[in-house]
């Protein structure tokens, strides 16, 4: 349960894609015995007041949740619309991102009690990045300092949320919407270890990383 006393805090746990990079459902992946989609719902329960899980449709039925759509961003209205009317704020978490902590909910949730529209964790990027067009050829060499790369879980205002879905428009991220919509969207520090399981490999750095953890508990 949250331990926020004021907000009610409910967050959408996304996890309704085809996994076409990683082959297979990755959502139902184990990872150190446990399913990918059942630590990611683990952590979401314990920051959180409630829990939408979105699947697959055809999963529904076996899952619980509700049916994903045709796009992220369809599916987290399909999410958004079972959330209760009186929550105040909604976190959207993507379920192939397991290692996603109890700590990092509340940071999101915490900038956003502070004032923030919405807030998301981003890590800096060491790599140069390139903007091409789409022969490949570079347009733009952006300042690598005021880049991060961005992770869930994304923390809203419950409304502010609604209303950037409202229009059923699309994007890539939930925090890209409440940008266009002229909405402030804060970057908290995320973490190298929120890592998102896309393809293969993801999966064998996260087994990996379990077995560390352990040889370095014993």
């Amino acid at each position: 349960m949250s331990h926020h006393s004021v907000q009610k805090v409910w967050t959408i746990v996304v996890a309704g894609g085809t996994s076409q990079r990683f082959g297979r459902p990755k959502q139902y992946e184990a990872v150190g015995g446990s399913r990918v989609v059942d630590i990611s719902m683990a952590v979401a329960g314990s920051a959180s007041d409630g829990v939408v899980l979105v699947v697959p449709a055809d999963d529904v039925v076996a899952e619980g949740g509700v049916a994903g759509g045709a796009t992220r961003s369809a599916s987290v209205r399909n999410g958004l619309a079972a959330v209760p009317t009186d929550a105040t704020i909604i976190c959207v978490h993507d379920a192939a991102r397991p290692f996603a902590t109890a700590e990092l909910y509340a940071a999101v949730i915490a900038a956003v009690e502070a004032g923030a529209d919405c807030a998301i964790p981003g890590i800096v990027v060491t790599d140069t990045i390139k903007i091409v067009d789409g022969d490949g050829v570079v347009q733009a060499t952006p300042e690598r300092a005021a880049l991060r790369a961005v992770q869930t879980p994304q923390a809203f205002r419950a409304e502010v949320l609604r209303s950037a879905h409202a229009d059923a428009a699309e994007g890539t991220d939930d925090a890209a919407l409440v940008e266009a919509a002229g909405g402030r969207v804060v970057v908290i520090a995320g973490s190298d270890d929120n890592r998102k399981i896309t393809y293969p490999a993801d999966l064998a750095w996260a087994e990996a990383r379990l077995a560390a953890v352990a040889e370095r508990a014993r």
